[in-house]
C-alpha cells in the first residue's frame, strides 16, 4: 500500500498537511531502519537564507541521554516556576508531564541553528536580522521533517521548551558552542490520534 507521500497529488498533499497532528503519546517500538536519515534528508532541502543551511540536529534514542536532558530541563523549569511563586504541586506535575513527553518518545531530535556561516554585521540591527534569518530557515527545515514524518505514518510533536533554557540543553547534550537549541521534536509510532485544533479563517489572516 503506498504511503500518503507516494500517492500525493496536490489535493492529497493539502489534505495530509491539514491532517497532521501533534502527537504526545507513542508506542514503544523503535522507528524502522533508515527513518531518521530520510527525515533529516527532507529537512535539509528546506529553503534557507543565502543558502547557508544553518540547521543542525541532534538525534537522541538512548534512554540515558533522553533522561539526562529531561532531568536537566525539569530542574530549570522547577527553579523558574518557584521563582515565580507558583504552587509547588502544580510545578511538580508540570515537570513530570514534560519529562514523560521526552523520555517516553522512542526518538527525540534537538533542533538547533548556527550562525557560523551567516553574514556578519557590525551593527545590532542587521546582526539581529541575520540571526532571525537563521532561525526562520531552521524552522522551515523542521517543518519539512514534521510533514514527512506524518506522510510516513509517524507521530511527532514540536516542543519549544529549549528556548527557555538553551544553556541547560547545550550542557546536557554537550553541544558545540555555536549550536543554539531551538526546539525538541519527539517522534515515534502514534499511541493516540492527537487532537484536532481549530484554525483561524483565511479572511481573518489576509488583507
Amino acid at each position: 500500500m503506498p504511503t500518503l507521500l507516494e500517492a500525493a497529488a496536490p489535493d492529497t498533499l493539502k489534505a495530509w498537511i491539514g491532517e497532521r497532528r501533534s502527537i504526545r503519546r507513542y508506542r514503544a517500538d523503535p522507528l524502522p531502519e533508515g527513518t531518521i536519515e530520510r527525515l533529516i534528508d527532507a529537512a535539509r532541502f528546506a529553503p534557507s537564507a543565502h543558502n547557508r543551511q544553518p540547521w543542525r540536529f541532534v538525534v537522541l534514542q538512548g534512554a540515558e541521554e533522553k533522561a539526562r536532558l529531561a532531568d536537566a530541563m525539569g530542574d530549570r523549569l522547577r527553579a523558574d516556576r518557584l521563582a515565580d511563586g507558583d504552587d509547588p504541586q502544580a510545578i511538580d506535575q508540570d515537570v513530570a508531564n514534560s519529562r514523560a513527553r521526552i523520555v517516553s518518545a522512542p526518538t527525540v531530535i534537538a533542533v538547533c541553528f548556527t550562525l557560523a556561516d551567516m553574514d556578519r554585521y557590525p551593527d545590532a540591527r542587521r546582526a539581529e536580522a541575520e540571526r532571525l534569518m537563521a532561525v526562520q530557515s531552521t524552522a522551515m527545515a523542521a517543518q519539512n521533517l514534521l510533514l514527512l514524518a506524518h506522510a510516513e505514518g509517524l507521530g511527532a510533536c514540536w516542543m519549544c521548551a529549549p528556548l527557555f533554557c538553551p544553556n541547560t540543553v547545550k550542557l546536557a547534550l554537550e553541544l558545540p558552542f555555536e549550536w543554539h537549541p531551538q526546539a525538541l521534536i519527539t517522534l515515534g509510532h502514534p499511541g493516540s490520534a492527537g487532537r484536532s485544533r481549530g484554525r483561524r479563517p483565511i479572511a481573518e489572516i489576509v488583507r
